[in-house]
């Protein structure tokens, strides 16, 4: 175990696992804006150890119950937010004994400490692709569970072992589905980095960047206005806002609840590279390719429920501003290497 010192403090103390990643290092940054004490627990298997920019970061692995009962154990902590696991589909496909073990196995770890002590408030970082193939316009947290692939059930998985772990136990929850999220932090500190991009803006940014020579559009024959596939892309510093709500929503004493994060609207594949080709005046080259098995058509959330819980309305931030931002920390992280 090695822990860095803390660089701030308040009676609120919070346990951020995965915080060194690039959703959950967006939320530390806030919640010590905001005062909070913060500790991360992370691996740092692709989390950054320079992306914890508040409290103290524990470098271990949720696997090890003694390190999560040591670090319980030091004080009272008010909630933990559970970021860490792994995300790539594909990868998923040809690996799913390592996502039920990151994803499930480690979330049934963490739950399992905090019921030992006494931690009754936990903020689940969940998934849209829990809900699988769709033919509807918007999705909502009503819609049956249908995931096609081990990363998305090994999210349902924790959502239900999280749910029957608060019906036996003082344990409040708020379980947050992400739809597509991108972007970087305004100040350019914070980024998604590490690994092979997979995501659609970032793969477009590097294309544009010349870090790639092409990209591929995959399929161009679905029911949509122009063919390519629909989603709902969300900034990550709004997320990060919204683990915020999250916790004061808790702390109000309010209910469990499941709640859908996006903006309820959609962009195609063709939208967001013209969007990239536009905030880098590059007209990159991009080439059709068969479909993704499991692609659905369109994913855009339903969030009236997330709106009606926090009393919070999303920013919704444009695709043009979330496509300069990720195209700014790509720019970063190439000089960097330079």
């Amino acid at each position: 175990m090695e822990i860095e010192p803390p660089t701030s403090g308040s009676p609120t103390r919070i346990l951020v696992s995965g915080g060194a990643g690039y959703i959950g290092s967006h939320v530390v940054k806030l919640l010590g804006d905001a005062g909070h004490e913060v500790t991360v627990l992370d691996n740092l298997s692709t989390g950054r150890r320079e992306a914890v920019l508040s409290g103290e970061l524990v470098v271990g692995d949720l696997g090890d119950s003694a390190l999560l009962d040591t670090v319980l154990g030091r004080g009272k902590f008010d909630a933990v937010m559970h970021f860490a696991g792994s995300i790539v589909v594909s990868e998923s496909v040809t690996d799913p004994l390592k996502y039920y073990a990151d994803n499930t196995a480690n979330t049934l770890h963490l739950l399992g400490a905090c019921v030992r002590h006494g931690v009754n408030r936990f903020i689940f970082s969940s998934t849209a692709a829990v809900y699988g193939i769709t033919d509807k316009a918007l999705v909502s947290e009503d819609d049956p569970l249908a995931p096609i692939n081990p990363y998305g059930a090994s999210k349902m998985m924790s959502e239900r072992m999280l749910a029957d772990v608060a019906a036996a136990h003082p344990l409040k929850y708020v379980i947050l589905r992400y739809f597509n999220v991108a972007g970087a932090e305004a100040g350019g500190r914070l980024g998604q980095s590490g690994g092979v991009a997979t995501h659609l803006i970032r793969v477009a940014c590097q294309t544009a960047l010349g870090l790639r020579p092409e990209m591929t559009v995959f399929g161009d024959d679905y029911p949509t206005p122009d063919g390519t596939c629909i989603r709902d892309y969300i900034y990550v510093e709004d997320l990060a806002q919204a683990h915020l709500e999250a916790l004061a929503y808790l702390r109000r004493g309010s209910d469990s609840a499941v709640l859908n994060f996006g903006y309820g609207r959609g962009y195609s594949v063709r939208e967001v590279i013209e969007a990239v080709k536009q905030a880098s005046g590059v007209d990159f080259a991009t080439r059709i390719g068969s479909r993704r098995a499991g692609d659905p058509a369109r994913l855009v959330a339903a969030n009236e429920k997330l709106k009606a819980a926090f009393g919070w309305q999303p920013r919704g931030t444009s695709l043009q501003e979330i496509t300069r931002s990720a195209l700014a920390w790509e720019k970063r992280l190439l000089e960097a290497t330079r």
